[in-house]
């Protein structure tokens, strides 16, 4: 099989390369990886140019599979699912998948208000961060939807949908939200934030984003 490459931005506040890249690893899905700043002037002086280069979109992440580019990370995570079907990154039963689709899909497009008010940010020490109250609906309703996948869903494990999927892949950036921001969440949200947290995948990637040099002033809240 080709080599999985995965183009991946800073590792400190790319919450959309952090996505693909904890499925795989996690999974245990080879892969090389390349780290292109964000908001860093390439050598034109134009920002994200050496991304344009690579993405047909110019943003992160890209996966590139021999000849296939693959842009976006739910569409990424989707590719990975139909060439490594053993890993079963979504639920088998239909109805359950479904509903795994439905809850991602929700994060794809939603939840505006947390994350432009609480960016991901790996070594943000912890400290409350007072917010809006769009963001704190934005947080009962996440709340509502892992206590519900969990409740339904999570017989057979402590994700989501039991074992890992790509719904915990594209819940883990809120993870890092809920948690450096110190936002106010309950006793079962809490329990999933720290399942999440104690992935090695998890610490891997909050470890290499504290050392980045790199600093988006726009991300330090």
């Amino acid at each position: 099989m080709e080599t999985l490459h995965l183009i991946i931005g800073n590792k400190n506040y790319s919450s959309w390369s952090f996505r693909p890249w904890l499925a795989m690893r996690h999974s245990g899905i080879p892969f090389e990886e390349t780290v292109m700043p964000l908001d860093v002037e390439g050598p034109d002086g134009v920002l994200n140019s050496t991304i344009k280069e690579r993405s047909p979109s110019g943003r992160v992440p890209v996966l590139t599979h021999g000849e296939i580019v693959v842009w976006e990370s739910l569409a990424i995570l989707e590719y990975l699912n139909d060439i490594f079907p053993e890993k079963r990154l979504w639920p088998d039963f239909i109805g359950t998948r479904a509903v795994a689709r439905a809850v991602c899909h929700e994060m794809h497009a939603g939840f505006m208000a947390l994350r432009a008010e609480c960016p991901m940010n790996m070594r943000r020490p912890k400290a409350r961060l007072d917010v809006s109250e769009a963001v704190r609906a934005d947080i009962a309703r996440i709340e509502a939807i892992w206590r519900n996948c969990r409740a339904r869903h999570g017989d057979t494990g402590p994700f989501l949908f039991g074992d890992f999927s790509i719904a915990d892949a594209m819940y883990a950036p809120v993870v890092n939200r809920f948690d450096v921001y110190d936002l106010e969440v309950g006793e079962e949200a809490r329990a999933y934030m720290e399942t999440i947290k104690a992935l090695p995948a998890y610490a891997e990637w909050a470890a290499a984003g504290a050392e980045e040099p790199w600093v988006i002033e726009a991300d330090e809240v």
